[in-house]
C-alpha cells in the first residue's frame, strides 16, 4: 500500500505494542467493530468500556450495501490492562434498548473517569435533531448508569479533568460551528460546572489553525493527566486529501487521524502552555494503516498513568480494534 502523504510519523518515544490488544472477535455477543475504548483502575483490576458496531460485515457492507444494524457500550476486565480481558455477558447500553425513547439514537465513544470516588462517563450521543455530548454517573457495580445532562447540537469528543479544578467539575469539548468556522474547522473548547448539570463560562482552548498538520479539525481525546508541570493533554488531529480514495470498507475515505500533545495550566486549564508541534502518534502499522474500516485512523479514549512513570495510551485503530501504546512520563514532557 503507497504511503499516506504527506508522511506523518509516530514520535520514537512512543512504543506501540506489536498487535491490538481487543479485536471484534474477542466479544462474546455480536460485534463487527471495537474501537475508541475508555479504560480506567478500579477495585484491584482494569475495566474498559467500549464502543462496539454490530449487524454487518466488510462483505455485506460493500457488496449489499448492508449498514450496521446499532451500537453498543460493552465493558471488559482485566488483571493486568493489556491481556486476558473477560467481557461482561451482554453491553451495559445498547441502542436497540433506546427505541422507546424516541430522540436519543445511540450513545459512543465512551470515556470513563474517576471524580472524588464517583465513576462518570462521558459519550457522544446521536439524537433525532443532532450529536450532543453527554455525561452520566455510572453505578460502582458498573451495571447501572444515569444520565446527567446533554448538551445541545452540536458538541462532541467531551473530556472531564478528573479531579475538580478551583471547586468546579471542567470538561474540553468540540463544539461543531459548520456556519461560522466553515466545512469542519472545528476546535477545542472548555466549560465549567457546579454539579455536572448547568455548564458554562466556556473558552477556546486551541484552535486547529495553530495545529500545523491539521488542515481540518481538532478535538479533545482521553482525559488529562496531572503532572507538576500541568495538564498533560492529548488530542486529535485530522488531515483530508481529495484525492484519497478506498481506504477502508466505505467507497471513499478521505481522512487520516493522527495524536497531538499539549500542555495545560494546572489552575486554569483553558491556558495552553505548549503545544508539541509534530503528531505524537500516527498512523503506520498495518492494523491502522492497511486494514479496518477506516483505514489511517488514530483515537485514543484513554490515558493511563502507571506507577512507575509509564503512561499508557489506549487507542482505536481503524475505527476497528483497540490497540495500546506507551510512553515514559519524562519523555512526553520533554516534548514541551
Amino acid at each position: 500500500m503507497s504511503a499516506v502523504l504527506p508522511v506523518l510519523t509516530t514520535h520514537p518515544c512512543i512504543r506501540k505494542r506489536q498487535s491490538p490488544i481487543v479485536t471484534a472477535a474477542d466479544v462474546p455477543y455480536p460485534c463487527a467493530l471495537i474501537f475508541n475504548a475508555g479504560v480506567l483502575r478500579h477495585g484491584g483490576e482494569y475495566i474498559m468500556i467500549f464502543r462496539n458496531d454490530y449487524g454487518t460485515d466488510q462483505t455485506r457492507f460493500e457488496n449489499e450495501n448492508r449498514g450496521f444494524a446499532g451500537t453498543s457500550i460493552g465493558i471488559a476486565r482485566s488483571k493486568n490492562g493489556v491481556d486476558g480481558w473477560v467481557f461482561d455477558p451482554k453491553p451495559l447500553i445498547d441502542s436497540r434498548d433506546l427505541a422507546e425513547d424516541g430522540e436519543v439514537r445511540r450513545f459512543y465513544d465512551p470515556r470513563i473517569v474517576r471524580i472524588e470516588e464517583q465513576l462518570y462517563l462521558c459519550l457522544a450521543t446521536d439524537t433525532r435533531h443532532g450529536v450532543c455530548g453527554s455525561i452520566a454517573a455510572l453505578s460502582d457495580d458498573l451495571k447501572s448508569y444515569r444520565i446527567l445532562s446533554t448538551s445541545v447540537p452540536d458538541n462532541r469528543n467531551m473530556v472531564l479533568f478528573p479531579e475538580k479544578i478551583g471547586g468546579e467539575f471542567v470538561r474540553l469539548e468540540r463544539p461543531m460551528p459548520v456556519y461560522s468556522r466553515h466545512n469542519e474547522r472545528f476546535d477545542i473548547w472548555l466549560s465549567r460546572s457546579p454539579d455536572l448539570i448547568y455548564w458554562g463560562r466556556s473558552r477556546l482552548v486551541l484552535g486547529a489553525e495553530r495545529v500545523s498538520w491539521a488542515n481540518d479539525k481538532i478535538g479533545p481525546t482521553a482525559s488529562p493527566i496531572k503532572t507538576k508541570r500541568g495538564w498533560l493533554t492529548l488530542f486529535h488531529a485530522v488531515d483530508i486529501d481529495p484525492t484519497r480514495g478506498k481506504n477502508g470498507w466505505e467507497k471513499t475515505w478521505k481522512k487520516r487521524y493522527t495524536t497531538g500533545l499539549m500542555l495545560l495550566d494546572l489552575n486554569d486549564p483553558s491556558k495552553v502552555l505548549s503545544v508539541y508541534d509534530k503528531p505524537l502518534i500516527a498512523p503506520q502499522t498495518p492494523e491502522e494503516t492497511a486494514q479496518g474500516f477506516r483505514q489511517n485512523v488514530i483515537f485514543p479514549c484513554a490515558t493511563l498513568l502507571q506507577e512507575d512513570g509509564e503512561v499508557r495510551i489506549y487507542y482505536g485503530a481503524s475505527d476497528t480494534c483497540v490497540c495500546l501504546a506507551t510512553a515514559s512520563l519524562d519523555d512526553l514532557l520533554a516534548l514541551l
